[in-house]
């Protein structure tokens, strides 16, 4: 595609696994309870994501 970067690219990944691990940690919690943990390290993830998010728009 036309304008792809390498940063890009990896933009785009960090968001799947950040809406991939949403997924999982919210089926972890409906089968076996609420982790802690689990909550926390996906707001990290979410953070770092956005972090690119907002280095490569600018």
């Amino acid at each position: 595609m036309p304008g792809s970067t390498n940063g890009s690219s990896s933009t785009k990944t960090m968001g799947v696994l950040t809406v991939g691990g949403l997924v999982a940690v919210t089926a972890y919690t409906v089968a076996l309870g609420s982790n802690g943990w689990l909550w926390f390290a996906w707001v990290v993830l979410g953070l770092i994501t956005l972090g690119m998010v907002a280095t490569r728009s600018a």
